[in-house]
């Protein structure tokens, strides 16, 4: 293993908090693989790379020597996680948890080494608790410590309504600690109060403690929100390299860094030394994005696909030429009385947009061309012959060719 101090710089590399740090660099001074864990709900199907920050990080510990242990929330999922909530998470049933767990696990080992990977399922010691042992981990944990979380106490201070089971969440988080004997547990900024109850419920059972490492959560290509598919501003590990590239191409230069160290497969090393030399005026913003697109469609598809997705992304924003692979997209739309046809409309149905209203307001922003051609402000009805068979385009990177 690495020294130390060796360690301690990669696993700091993008983090945000080691709490106590000093509790880790004594797990690391002993020189044995550390246990690291990082518990996920499968609330959803599909990752983007603000889920995959998380399990960037695991792999560096496994690269480091340690064992990662993965543990699928299908227990906690029925339960739903408070964290950052201002309401009662919808309840997903059993066979919704199993479905989105599948996908979920083929995709996280895109970025671990399976191998070195513990996959567990929390229901296992969560599902066979008798009340006898639930009241006994209750115990553990006063009304008031449970409500000093600040998603509680703001429901509190709005009137706004807890429901008693969630209460319940941060104690079977804290129980799947000691049930894997966690000498570390990851988790967002979000996450920290979870995992501290992990960490104080293993110390009232005598067990040594976990170290919580949070990491931050991943601005999305508009650089202000948090990574969201409802913000639209999502890259998603299972798009197509094209895509991807352009997604990465699009982010702001300032938060270039975070993905270096959070999204990327550069070492921490390497991901320093790009910054120094881009910050020293050394290396073109340009240039170092460009890198950055094409390591991160390298990880999740290959080097061939990078390369041809810079390619593609070349012809279209430098030559200003229509992508090679436009999709041909038949549509049966019903005119008007005087014979023409709704553009937001087909907007709409291209997946450009997800009402009329936004389809008006793209059109409007000078964001919608036909053949090449900006469509004019107000003009929302047109005659089927200048779209049959023609590309339209929505933004930079959304083509399509129609045909009636």
């Amino acid at each position: 293993m690495r020294s130390t101090s060796e360690q301690l710089h990669i696993i700091k590399s993008g983090g945000a908090n080691i709490v106590p740090e000093s509790a880790l660099v004594q797990k690391l001074d002993r020189g044995e693989p550390l246990r690291i864990k990082l518990g996920v709900d499968p609330t959803a199907p599909d990752l983007h790379l603000g889920h995959a920050v998380p399990l960037r990080k695991l792999r560096q510990f496994q690269d480091l020597g340690h064992t990662v242990v993965l543990i699928i929330g299908n227990g906690t999922a029925l339960i739903g996680d408070p964290s950052g909530r201002n309401s009662t998470r919808p309840p997903l049933t059993a066979e919704q948890i199993a479905a989105n767990a599948a996908t979920y696990v083929e995709q996280a080992f895109r970025i671990l080494d399976a191998e070195k990977t513990e996959l567990t399922w929390n229901n296992d010691w969560l599902g066979p608790l008798q009340l006898a042992d639930i009241l006994k981990l209750t115990a553990q944990f006063t009304v008031a410590r449970i409500l000093e979380r600040d998603d509680f106490a703001n429901r509190l201070n709005n009137q706004l309504p807890i429901s008693l089971h969630e209460v319940l969440y941060p104690v079977m988080q804290a129980y799947d600690s000691v049930a894997v004997r966690a000498d570390v547990e990851m988790g967002g900024t979000d996450q920290l109060f979870n995992l501290l109850a992990g960490r104080e419920l293993m110390e009232k059972l005598d067990m040594e403690p976990q170290v919580c490492l949070t990491l931050p959560l991943l601005e999305g290509t508009d650089g202000v929100q948090k990574m969201s598919k409802s913000y639209g501003n999502y890259i998603g590990i299972t798009e197509g390299p094209n895509e991807m590239f352009g997604k990465v191409m699009s982010i702001p230069d300032e938060i270039m860094p975070r993905y270096l160290f959070l999204a990327s497969t550069f070492s921490v090393e390497e991901s320093d030394q790009m910054i120094a030399a881009w910050q020293a005026g050394e290396l073109h913003p340009n240039i170092l994005k460009r890198q950055l697109a094409a390591n991160v469609v390298t990880a999740y598809h290959s080097a061939a696909a990078a390369a041809a997705a810079e390619a593609e992304f070349d012809r279209v924003f430098k030559e200003h030429a229509a992508p090679a692979d436009i999709d041909e997209i038949a549509l049966n739309l019903v005119s008007d009385a005087d014979g023409l046809v709704y553009l937001p409309a087909v907007l709409v149905e291209l997946g450009f947009a997800t009402s009329a209203g936004e389809g008006r307001r793209l059109i409007d922003g000078g964001g919608v061309q036909i053949g090449g051609q900006t469509v004019a402000t107000g003009d929302y009805r047109l005659a089927p012959e200048r779209l049959q068979g023609a590309i339209v385009q929505a933004g930079k990177r959304r083509f399509a060719r129609i045909n009636f």
